[in-house]
């Protein structure tokens, strides 16, 4: 029997799949959009990008922008009882309300 794969996106087939309206190249506008510190970002993974994604257990979260990494963001979030840092490219970004 062979073994189960477990690469970075198993287990991922619906929450990363996009409606069917969406489908296809994403705005230009969502790669040029940027942040400053101290902001509250909301973490919506686009699957057409794979570059900066983070991990398909932080979709949906919300954090605060803590500093830039190169081309991307380092956003902290509380997960449990536990503030984890992530690296996340502005694709995967949304200002949070």
């Amino acid at each position: 029997m062979a073994k189960r794969s477990q690469g970075l996106r198993s287990g991922s087939r619906h929450k990363m799949s996009r409606p069917s309206r969406e489908r296809g190249l994403s705005p230009i506008t969502r790669s040029l959009q940027t942040f400053n510190d101290g902001d509250m970002v909301s973490i919506v993974i686009d699957p057409s990008f794979h570059r900066g994604q983070p991990h398909h257990r932080f979709q949906g979260l919300t954090g605060k922008i803590t500093r830039n990494q190169g081309k991307a963001y380092v956003v902290r979030t509380r997960v449990g009882n536990m503030d984890k840092d992530l690296i996340v490219r502005s694709e995967h970004l949304r200002k949070a309300n």
